[in-house]
């Protein structure tokens, strides 16, 4: 007979005469070749001790820190990324359970203390265990690194932001208003502060200090509400107040930019950057972080955050930082043509790697109007014995003087400017000199050129590399490999904006998703018969 319904707490009532059937065990209803077991298996091997030092204590009858980074794991090779969802899959899927090993399910909080506080002090040394394990395998060649990046969103109000040259601006503003309040008191009160018409906070709260010690000489009253008439020291004083708060602010606003034009209030290491998503269709600009990914034989070996909205600055300071952690040296460097510069040409001829660099111009390089356009370097003939150009008219740009540029990593380059001794009656000048905007009239404007000759001696020698079969096959790799990576965390792993704010705990979001994505890819590789395959080979024309 059946338990009669009743309503209670206690549901195990109404299971009736429902048996118990086998198997009790989960380890025969998982299939042998479920990826669960590969990470499982996988994770066992990696030397978590920088993790579990990161805890004071581990609880017993608790998920260990190894079973909890398995479940995180896991969970982003499912796509289930909120804390919630996966405390319930803890509860329901068996493969969650099988992990866990009989311990029971970590609650949310649990979880995204997981990743807050103990992942994100250690993300960096999990992942350079990760790779260091995929190398003993064979599965990376250790050789060639192809490097690509994007932008994901931050988890920030898109509309708290914080633009430097906006504050820059009413710092400046604020600055003259401070002087004229400043010479209006020393006539008010008999008092001198500035020295050498320059007002500092620190000259403020001198003024600040003298106005206070007049207040207790005379013995004046502050007074407030309606009814009351302020005295001009209390007015004075309290003009002054908010104007340090001001100045402090403004001060707090450019240090937290630092080198960047803009952050978020809500998440201070978010810069605002241009991104693909665009639902309004008008350049609104998104709080976001810059990720770069170094593939290798398609899998992710190394990663970093930049706050940069280009490519072209990271590529070195991801290569020192990816140095700083893996023990082997990649000698190969191929990347887009976003990477481009000077700065990284050098870098890596100095490091002992070779660049694949793909040159700015080349997509254009080959357009026909590209080539026959007379004002471009490329198209003059050049004498190296002279260092001279000749232009289409058979005229000479002589070299004038050498100017020097700093970038924003410190990096000193040098720019040869070559001028034409004389542009009057060349009857091709407004084919070969463009800009409308300058000052000087045509008429008297001669030609010029800013060549960077190391610049140029690079790009020659890396355009020769590239268009190798070799450098082929690899520009195509990178192609399918680096931007592959992005395609299958965007769309098939379906994660668009990092739930986690802050630079260190976003990086640890970022290192879970590497490793589930190569997790998966070994999976893939194993089941497919295609392990320790590096490259893509080219096809026969």
């Amino acid at each position: 007979m059946q338990t009669p319904l009743h309503l209670q707490p206690d549901y195990t009532a109404y299971r009736g005469y429902y048996q118990i059937k086998l198997p009790l065990e989960m380890e025969p209803v998982i299939p042998a070749d479920d990826p669960v077991r590969l990470l499982s298996a996988f994770v066992e091997e990696m030397d978590l001790s920088e993790l579990y030092d990161t805890y004071d204590r581990v609880r017993k009858n608790q998920a260990t820190p190894r079973q909890m980074l398995k479940i995180m794991i896991y969970a982003s090779m499912n796509r289930l990324f909120s804390s919630r969802d996966i405390e319930t899959a803890c509860k329901r899927d068996i493969n969650f359970m099988y992990l866990l090993e009989g311990m029971p399910a970590p609650d949310h909080s649990t979880i995204a203390r997981f990743i807050s506080l103990h992942l994100s002090a250690c993300s960096k040394p999990i992942l350079t265990n990760v790779t260091s394990i995929l190398h003993d395998l064979g599965e990376i060649s250790g050789k060639t690194l192809f490097i690509d990046g994007t932008k994901i969103e931050s988890c920030a109000n898109k509309y708290t932001f914080v633009w430097k040259k906006s504050v820059t601006k009413h710092q400046a503003r604020l600055f003259e208003k401070i002087i004229s309040f400043i010479e209006e008191c020393e006539t008010l009160y008999g008092i001198k502060v500035v020295y050498g018409g320059k007002a500092t906070l620190h000259t403020m709260k001198r003024l600040r200090k003298k106005l206070y010690k007049i207040r207790e000489e005379e013995q004046i009253t502050f007074v407030y509400g309606n009814g009351h008439r302020k005295s001009q020291l209390q007015k004075s004083i309290e003009t002054l107040e908010g104007y340090i708060r001001k100045l402090k602010e403004y001060t707090k606003h450019l240090h937290i930019c630092g080198k960047r034009n803009s952050y978020s209030k809500t998440d201070p290491d978010a810069t605002f950057m241009h991104l693909k998503e665009d639902a309004m269709r008008n350049g609104q600009l998104k709080p976001a972080y810059n990720l770069q990914h170094g593939v290798d034989a398609q899998y992710i070996t190394w990663l970093d955050l930049s706050s940069h909205p280009t490519d072209v600055l990271t590529l070195v300071p991801f290569i020192k930082d990816m140095e700083g952690y893996l023990p082997f040296q990649y000698k190969e460097i191929v990347a887009d043509a976003g990477y481009e510069s000077e700065e990284a040409y050098v870098f890596l001829e100095q490091n002992g790697q070779v660049s694949y660099l793909k040159p700015q111009n080349y997509e254009i390089s080959k357009t026909r109007k590209y080539r026959q356009d007379i004002s471009r370097r490329e198209n003059m003939k050049y004498d190296s014995e002279t260092d001279e150009y000749i232009c289409s008219n058979g005229r000479k740009l002589k070299q004038i003087y050498d100017r020097h540029n700093k970038n924003r990593n410190g990096y000193v380059s040098t720019v040869t400017i070559y001028e034409c001794e004389n542009c009057q009656g060349c009857p091709y000048k407004d084919k070969c000199i463009h800009g409308n905007n300058c000052k000087t009239p045509m008429e008297e404007r001669n030609k010029r050129l800013n060549v960077s000759k190391v610049m140029k001696e690079k790009r020659e020698e890396t355009m020769e590399r590239i268009t190798t079969e070799y450098g082929t096959q690899l520009r195509m790799n990178r192609s399918i490999q680096v931007e592959g990576s992005f395609a299958v965390i965007k769309e098939d792993m379906n994660f668009r904006r990092y739930l986690y704010r802050g630079k260190e705990n976003v990086l640890a979001q970022s290192v879970l998703l590497a490793i589930a994505y190569n997790i998966n890819k070994l999976h893939f590789k194993i089941q497919g018969g295609r392990t320790s395959q590096f490259l893509t080979e080219l096809k026969a024309s």
